[in-house]
């Protein structure tokens, strides 16, 4: 989905928000450094597998999941990181991970960590690596619906 469908998808559905153009970046962090968004506030998507069912994960750019919190979370016997060969043709009109954590647009459930549904607003990348949506999280959580649990811990400095 590039960011013009994403946008069209946004408009039509009557949600606000505000599309920042950056300079090219790659990780989460310097997304957000670069895009001057609050790395709590920046949604990186990490595509996860829960019994071999690719799944989107959503966490703040600053922290990290925690497998075996995921895993009883979800109820998955197995939880893993999934390849990027398993996932990439999920997102067939993105850069290679520049997703946005649209997962009802890919027919991808989305488990979202707790400390990001606290925000106000929340930030992802617009299925390029130069721009990024800016957005009410209840928007959001009002479009995709997705499951709030914690699953994640915050980056430890030297990570």
């Amino acid at each position: 989905m590039t960011a013009t469908n994403i946008k069209d998808y946004l408009d039509t559905n009557h949600i606000h928000y505000t599309a920042i153009s950056h300079s090219p970046a790659y990780t989460a962090q310097t997304i957000a450094a670069t895009a001057h968004v609050s790395g709590k506030e920046f949604a990186k998507t990490v595509v996860v597998k829960l019994d071999g069912k690719l799944t989107m994960a959503v966490l703040p750019a600053n922290y990290r999941i925690d497998f075996d919190r995921l895993k009883k979370v979800t109820g998955a016997k197995e939880a893993t990181l999934a390849t990027e060969q398993e996932w990439e043709e999920c997102f067939p009109e993105c850069e290679v991970g520049a997703m946005p954590p649209l997962g009802n647009l890919y027919d991808m459930d989305v488990f979202v960590t707790k400390s990001l549904s606290e925000d106000k607003e929340i930030s992802f990348n617009a299925g390029t690596h130069t721009e990024l949506i800016q957005m009410k999280y209840r928007d959001f959580e009002n479009l995709v619906h997705p499951h709030i649990e914690h699953f994640s811990d915050r980056t430890k400095v030297g990570n």
